[in-house]
């Protein structure tokens, strides 16, 4: 009997487990799906100029459920970590124009950042916490102490792809309330600018000049951005300081 309880006990472990995953397995299978039913295709410029009346029709007659729809896309999009985000939040702002457009891209791309956050730290992160060794248990509180401010910087300038700030802070231990806020603000600024071109988009389509993004990111732009990024890292460095006004007065 005793036997068949230790086993019985293993097999729940090995269900919770199991279940535990359940999410991140979810999210590889539908990312695997999108690129084999060829979706990403639609997520080009030429899509986009082919299918921008119908857009604006369906958007014109269906309203708030257009704007629910694409949000749950983006989301979806985000979630996923599939290619297409600059596509879609110049969508954005040729559908909606460029202040709701923004404040639909900020807020779809918040709440799927906000899901993959969450699977991270409930699959991985508690785990990988219990095996990370001094270094990373460092980092973890160096990052934990600042994070409001690291996690602005990385969605000012996105040095780093977004998925992967979006799991990073999982690991090292950050409050969803700071991560949301991080994202929600940081990625503020980049969405307008998106979604401001893809206003004035509709224009360039009708003319049928050619349009890239890397013709977006003028040097005023990148400027702007990066000093946005040193004003969110002025709290680190008045409590560094701080710190070594202490220490030395110690």
């Amino acid at each position: 009997m005793a036997g068949s309880g230790s086993q019985t006990s293993e097999q729940v472990s090995s269900k919770s487990s199991l279940m535990r995953f359940l999410p991140l397995v979810l999210l590889a299978a539908a990312a695997a799906a999108f690129f084999a039913l060829g979706l990403d295709q639609y997520l080009t410029f030429e899509a986009l100029r082919e299918n921008r009346a119908r857009l604006a029709d369906f958007v014109a007659v269906q309203g708030a459920f257009a704007v629910l729809l694409y949000i749950v896309i983006y989301v979806v999009s985000v979630a996923l970590s599939v290619p297409g985000a600059a596509i879609l939040t110049v969508t954005g702002g040729l559908l909606f124009g460029q202040w709701f457009g923004s404040l639909y891209v900020v807020v779809g791309a918040t709440i799927g950042a906000m899901g993959i956050f969450l699977i991270a730290r409930t699959v991985l992160g508690d785990a990988l916490r219990k095996r990370a060794g001094p270094a990373l248990q460092k980092m973890e509180a160096g990052f934990q102490e600042n994070a409001l401010s690291y996690l602005l910087v990385l969605r000012l300038i996105p040095l780093f792809p977004f998925f992967l700030v979006n799991i990073v802070p999982a690991f090292l231990g950050v409050n969803l309330r700071t991560f949301v806020i991080g994202t929600f603000v940081g990625i503020a600024p980049g969405s307008f600018v998106l979604a401001t071109v893809g206003a004035g988009l509709g224009s360039i389509f009708e003319r049928n000049d050619n349009f890239s993004l890397q013709g977006v990111l003028t040097p005023e732009i990148i400027a702007a951005l990066v000093g946005l990024a040193v004003l969110a890292l002025m709290p680190v460095a008045y409590k560094k300081f701080r710190k070594s006004k202490a220490n030395e007065a110690a």
